[in-house]
């Protein structure tokens, strides 16, 4: 099974992030062989990318997935030369392999739906494969799907998860199916939210906050912290198997989100009163306010006073 891992409007920190899997590594999946790496711009040496375009687009080789990392540059005025590979616009040739690939999979957050390069005033007319940022549509349009039957599988991050990106490729190579959610992202690694297995969530239930960082205390209600309405797996499959953001200290920035970043002080919690604006995912504004004003008043000293490790 061929795969061809494609740089666009990116920083490369998705394939830098990649180096680190360990569930499964990288070099594992590659010394099995599934699948075989055709080209990426940083790990083969043995083709050079126009070699390996032309053999694909003249069909001696089968493109069975094609991994784009970043965002995809469509100006100005919708000419794609602000990155281009020999003069020509990469959003062509990204157009072109993905008509022939069997699975075409955004890895991280810019390609998914346009991320940092997208962001207001998004100069270069950024967007992602199949979403610019909440709306359906992107590079490929909406109604696009490979030649397996699936629309572009958003591996969303900034970065993404290594294991994330490795396990979603192994699967694809295997055959195994996979359930997306409602940003084609894949529901086995995107359906609980990095609150989950945070190490603070007892100061988070009790309202204990922290206003500067380097504290023990939550995270959410003044430092900006999105964990509690941010779909992966950060708490719950460690970074090179040691920390996340939040047990670090740092909050969740929801790099994961069809919105990221936001258009706002990234380290502050907007609010309404004592009430952030955004409430963790499922939760009505008024049982939030009651609950939380008992939960203050029931915390108990070693939660107030900080004396538990986070």
């Amino acid at each position: 099974m061929n795969l061809v891992w494609m740089q666009t409007g990116a920083c490369s920190g998705d394939s830098m992030a990649l180096l680190c899997a360990e569930q499964p590594s990288l070099e594992s999946l590659l010394d099995q062989g599934r699948p075989r790496l055709l080209w990426h711009p940083s790990l083969t040496s043995e083709r050079r990318f126009g070699a390996v375009l032309d053999a694909l687009l003249l069909g001696r080789e089968p493109l069975d997935i094609l991994c784009i990392e970043g965002s995809l540059m469509t100006g100005p005025s919708g000419s794609g030369l602000f990155d281009t590979w020999r003069s020509r616009p990469k959003i062509d040739i990204v157009r072109q392999l993905a008509s022939i690939a069997g699975h075409v999979i955004a890895m991280g957050t810019c390609a998914a739906f346009g991320g940092v390069h997208a962001a207001t005033p998004n100069p270069t007319d950024c967007t992602g494969l199949q979403f610019m940022q909440t709306r359906p549509g992107g590079l490929l349009g909406e109604a696009w799907r490979g030649g397996a039957g699936q629309p572009v599988i958003n591996v969303s991050g900034c970065p993404a998860h290594p294991d994330v990106m490795t396990k979603v490729l192994a699967m694809v190579a295997a055959g195994v199916p996979i359930d997306l959610d409602g940003f084609n992202r894949p529901a086995a690694f995107f359906s609980t939210l990095i609150h989950q297995g945070c190490t603070r969530n007892e100061y988070h239930e009790y309202d204990a906050e922290d206003e500067v960082l380097g504290g023990r205390g939550c995270l959410f209600f003044a430092l900006g912290c999105q964990g509690p309405m941010t779909p992966g797996i950060c708490n719950a499959a460690l970074w090179n198997g040691r920390s996340s953001k939040t047990r670090a200290g740092v909050p969740c920035l929801g790099c994961t989100s069809p919105m990221f970043p936001p258009d706002r002080d990234l380290f502050v919690t907007p609010k309404i009163g004592a009430v952030p604006k955004r409430l963790p995912l499922g939760v009505s504004r008024a049982k939030y306010m009651a609950y939380k004003n008992l939960a203050k008043a029931a915390a108990p000293e070693r939660i107030l006073n900080r004396d538990m490790e986070p």
